[in-house]
């Protein structure tokens, strides 16, 4: 999902020795997976040495579960991910069941949602939930989800609001006209207080989590579990949704096809996705802590 010109030379590692983590936090779509969303042997093969090491490997994605079974095979150990820019943790040798949900309340989401009609006329809406996706007529259809029930966002917030309603992951927002970036900035002006919001789609497509949920956050909660630092994770990503993560983590890597805001946050640059920039990375932290031990 690239909006930079593409590296294709040697990364540009951080200044200094590659630190051993403990720890890799990677984003998925543009980042691990191929355009063709496979995940290549390569990158398999690094995956596996990694957590064969004793490094933790953790997805973090803007996927919800049910997309995640491009990567199900290749999560070792604990089997957790990290899905919905950080809205939930989930299990992915359980079926992808939800360990922890970060919900967006829904009288926040109906806020978000009046506050972006009189902003930006036109926006469309579609309401991620634990159960599923549903959307307004005017949204872009998912194809991959031929169940959704089709309302005004209003309705699809409002007529399931008792304690047993399924839990809000995150609202999103489209707009057919204004530029992407223009629209995230637009959002986060009018409606930035009441909830996050963030884009990891090449299109005018927000996506807008509880306020403090972002991948950065959730990750932050899952390492404090195990004793791990920021300075023992290094992460990766490619899209404004990975800002916050890069920017957390002790040592991160923006991908070759990076947004410029990735770029500016990340403390190194790697190859492109379509290049297996995050295997580059891994197979070269395992050789050089090879070398250390040797």
């Amino acid at each position: 999902m690239g909006e930079d010109g593409s590296v294709t030379s040697a990364p540009q590692r951080p200044d200094g020795p590659t630190p051993t983590p403990r720890l890799i936090a990677t984003d998925l779509d543009g980042t691990l997976l191929r355009d063709d969303k496979s995940v290549s042997l390569r990158t398999v093969a690094a995956l596996a040495a990694a957590e064969e090491a004793g490094i933790e490997v953790f997805f973090v994605t803007g996927r919800p579960a049910r997309w995640m079974d491009v990567v199900s095979d290749h999560v070792h150990g604990h089997g957790l991910a990290i899905c919905a820019n950080g809205a939930a943790v989930v299990d992915l040798h359980a079926g992808r069941e939800f360990v922890q949900v970060r919900a967006l309340p829904r009288a926040t989401a109906l806020t978000v949602v009046e506050t972006l009609r009189a902003a930006a006329p036109g926006t469309s809406f579609a309401v991620e939930m634990t159960t599923g996706i549903n959307y307004e007529p005017l949204y872009p259809p998912f194809f991959q989800d031929p169940g959704a029930h089709v309302a005004t966002a209003e309705k699809l917030l409002e007529e399931e609001a008792d304690d047993t309603a399924a839990p809000v992951l995150k609202l999103l927002a489209h707009h057919a006209e204004l530029a992407p970036d223009e629209f995230l900035a637009l959002a986060r002006s009018a409606a930035g207080g009441y909830a996050s919001i963030t884009r990891s789609s090449p299109t005018a497509l927000l996506e807008i989590s509880g306020l403090g949920v972002s991948k950065a956050s959730t990750l932050e909660l899952c390492c404090a579990e195990r004793g791990i630092s920021p300075a023992e994770v290094v992460a990766f990503g490619d899209m404004p949704n990975d800002v916050e993560m890069l920017r957390w983590a002790g040592t991160s890597y923006a991908m070759g096809n990076a947004h410029p805001d990735v770029i500016a946050a990340a403390s190194g640059r790697t190859v492109a996705n379509n290049e297996d920039g995050v295997a580059v990375v891994i197979e070269r932290i395992l050789a050089e802590r090879a070398a250390h031990q040797g």
